[in-house]
């Protein structure tokens, strides 16, 4: 799932929050946030069962936690390039994914 919001001191300053992040795919959207000039701003690890238990960091035990990234940058056009990137690769994993469970 994906928010997009607009700060008002600069309408050009674009922020993306990618949310039911794999773990696996972390570094793989660090890597090309970076490669787009663009930001990670944050990463946060939010309980599954609990709302209030929050971390800013990967706990000892990730089961049970879902990640949401928040991605910026000054340029929509390359966090929107990054959205696309993120979306097709999700959707090769769910079509390999789907194609073992055959």
């Amino acid at each position: 799932m994906l928010v997009e919001k607009r700060y008002r001191e600069n309408e050009n300053y674009v922020c993306h929050e990618f949310k039911g992040v794999m773990k696996e795919t972390i570094p793989w959207l660090e890597y090309i946030a970076d490669e787009y000039h663009c930001r990670v701003d944050k990463k946060e690890w939010r309980s599954k069962y609990n709302s209030y238990v929050v971390y800013d960091y990967e706990p000892f035990c990730s089961e049970g936690f879902e990640i949401s990234m928040t991605i910026s940058s000054r340029f929509p056009q390359f966090l929107n390039f990054v959205k696309y990137l993120y979306d097709e690769k999700m959707a090769v994993i769910n079509y390999l994914n789907d194609c073992i469970e055959i």
